[in-house]
């Protein structure tokens, strides 16, 4: 029999329905979180509230989402010399990503605030950046970057009067041209290098002056630089009297380019839409920012502010993570019930929902005391102290916090939450790199040692600020007690445990003093009472997971 002579088949029958799939979490509300919009009343910018909603709204509908997605997939390239041999030094980013930086900068999440006089500006911008982080967490390097140049930029007046107007603008103008011919400006950094890293004083990028006051010549390379598209940077080399801070712009004021070779962009395990490289100075022109061998306290500012943002990003990505895992657990069964109804399911979520709140709780609490820090006012205690050291030990914190997050979140969604297309192993990617960035853990561990050693008022500030929830909870008076007695028998081994108690003990009064009784019991009976396992899931049977995730989780739309 031939082909031709047999039989026609007969259609194949569908092999399956697609069932027991969630829908879309697209569009949702990226605002709608009662621990963000509290605080943001608290810390002084309730003020900022409708616009944050409608920030919210932008950023988990469905076209901020892919923007995301394609900045991530579609990376950064470098080119190094345009088609006639010219040596351009250029990166070239996918359109998504230019119009997730558009919007950022619109909304004050870069440098905006220090030309903003209203009081709770600086919260109002970390409580942007709580909102926003849910689309892409690339993008959030230039604009924090740009954010805490300023104040560093400010110890050189004559700089700061020039540069301060664009690096505080609101709009984003991309592309190398003369600084001050732009409508708006971004900053990168160039300080670590290959032989220290976080070491910085072993930098060996050398400052030469010129004839001209205030302006060197830098020779070396550096190790870490991030978004080398900025339009000027500030870095650490060796002048003549010691490691010093320099203002570097791409292109110089005759409109030439400034030498700037990038060698190549870094392979990162994550933050793939963000290209960081290694870039090369060979005569480089810079100009000098605070005096001569005072590099490492005039960039203090600038590391008060990127920790800051750290802690801001890790709370961000907990809270994104988490409302995806409610979200499909909301609409998955599994064993005749949703997922979301399940125990233990409940468990593991209203364990996130509990970290997730006392980190957003403490990063809106940071952007309080840098808001009326830098304004100038002390507030009930010292805000400039408390700043000082609370800023450390969330960064240490909250940041460690965030790769055991995410993964317990990804694994919610149990195979789909591992294959690409649901996002959380980009998520997941991105979790450690925020305790990496602005000094490792042991870094602001033993910064924390440093400042409780040196600076006598961090800790009595710290301890005020904790004081004010003083008798409201047995448990965490108790934490403090402990606290308290052992900060003098600290040695550096011991660094990571005593910052850890102080994030805890901080947290649980602040939730004990602003958040509802179901997430403040639980969290002092397992952080600081110690019933609890080593994993997420495993709070006691004593916990009001109704009331934990009656509060977190967005309703069902």
């Amino acid at each position: 029999m031939t082909l031709m002579d047999a039989e026609p088949r007969t259609p194949s029958p569908a092999t399956h329905d697609v069932t027991n799939q969630p829908p879309p979490l697209t569009p949702y509300d990226a605002s709608d979180d009662a621990a963000l919009l509290e605080g943001l009343r608290r810390e002084g910018a309730g003020w900022a509230e409708a616009g944050l909603r409608r920030l919210g709204l932008r950023a988990g509908g469905p076209e901020a989402q892919e923007w995301g997605e394609l900045a991530n997939r579609h990376e950064p390239v470098l080119r190094t010399h345009d088609r006639y041999g010219h040596r351009v030094d250029e990166v070239d980013f996918h359109p998504s990503w230019h119009k997730l930086m558009r919007v950022a900068v619109a909304e004050g999440l870069a440098g905006a605030p220090w030309a903003d006089g209203r009081p709770g500006a600086h919260v109002a911008r970390a409580a942007g950046g709580l909102v926003w982080g849910h689309t892409e967490a690339g993008h959030g390097c230039p604009t924090s970057m740009t954010y805490a140049a300023v104040p560093a930029l400010r110890r050189q007046p004559e700089l700061a009067k020039v540069y301060e107007p664009l690096l505080t603008s609101r709009e984003y103008d991309p592309g190398l041209r003369v600084p001050t011919q732009k409508r708006g400006l971004l900053a990168g950094m160039g300080m670590t290098e290959k032989q220290g890293g976080s070491d910085v004083r072993t930098n060996t990028t050398t400052a030469t002056p010129t004839a001209e006051p205030g302006m060197y010549t830098l020779r070396g390379h550096k190790w870490f630089t991030s978004a080398p598209m900025c339009d000027v940077f500030l870095v650490l080399a060796q002048a003549p009297d010691g490691l010093s801070c320099f203002l570097v712009p791409r292109v110089l004021p005759d409109g030439t380019r400034n030498t700037f070779r990038i060698q190549r962009l870094k392979d990162k395990l994550g933050n793939r839409s963000n290209a960081s490289s290694e870039p090369e100075f060979d005569g480089t022109v810079a100009w000098l920012v605070g005096p001569e061998g005072q590099g490492v306290k005039t960039i203090i500012e600038m590391v008060n502010c990127t920790r800051l943002d750290c802690v801001m990003m890790s709370a961000a990505l907990m809270r994104k993570t988490l409302v995806e895992a409610g979200h499909h657990a909301r609409h998955r069964g599994a064993f005749g019930a949703r997922l979301l109804d399940q125990p233990l399911m409940r468990n593991v979520l209203a364990d996130l929902a509990l970290e997730s709140e006392a980190a957003t709780t403490l990063t809106l609490r940071l952007a309080g005391a840098a808001d009326r820090s830098v304004r100038g006012g002390d507030g009930p205690q010292d805000e400039r102290a408390f700043r000082r050291i609370a800023t450390a030990v969330g960064k240490y914190w909250v940041t460690k916090r965030g790769p055991a997050f995410t993964a317990e979140a990804l694994e919610c969604l149990g195979g789909n939450g591992y294959v690409e297309e649901s996002g959380m192993p980009r998520h997941y990617r991105e979790a450690p790199l925020l305790s990496i960035w602005e000094g490792s853990g042991n870094v602001n561990a033993l910064d924390v040692l440093r400042a409780l050693t040196r600076e006598p008022a961090t800790a009595e500030a710290f301890f005020a600020e904790i004081a004010l929830a003083q008798g409201a909870d047995a448990r965490l008076d108790a934490a403090v007690t402990r606290l308290r007695s052992g900060l003098g028998e600290v040695t550096q081994s011991g660094a990571r445990r005593l910052v850890e108690r102080m994030a805890l003990t901080l947290q649980a009064s602040l939730l004990v003093r602003h958040a509802p009784p179901a997430v403040a019991d639980a969290f002092c009976a397992t952080r600081l009472d110690g019933d609890w396992g080593h994993s997420f899931g495993t709070l006691p049977d004593s916990a009001d997971l109704d009331g934990i995730l009656g509060r977190a989780l967005p309703p069902a739309s």
